[in-house]
């Protein structure tokens, strides 16, 4: 199978906003993934979903600095 097969197809996503983007958010200081998650989905016990969706840059959900742009995904 080609390289093709394992990317996600965006050829029919329109631009616009979405309920199902994901978003970016960025650290500011004093922030928590928890106080981000209570922003954001409105219960600071979402922090998992964010820090999941960010493994790629966080390796401790205790240790977000500011100016780091964390994905937000959809609720």
């Amino acid at each position: 199978m080609s390289d093709k097969d394992d990317m996600p197809d965006f050829s029919n996503v329109e631009s616009g906003a979405s309920s199902t983007a994901t978003k970016i958010y960025v650290v500011k200081a004093g922030d928590s993934l928890s106080k981000i998650a209570k922003a954001e989905y409105g219960s600071a016990n979402a922090w998992k979903k964010i820090y999941e969706a960010n493994l790629d840059i966080l390796k401790d959900p205790d240790k977000i600095f500011p100016g780091q742009k964390l994905k937000i995904p959809p609720q």
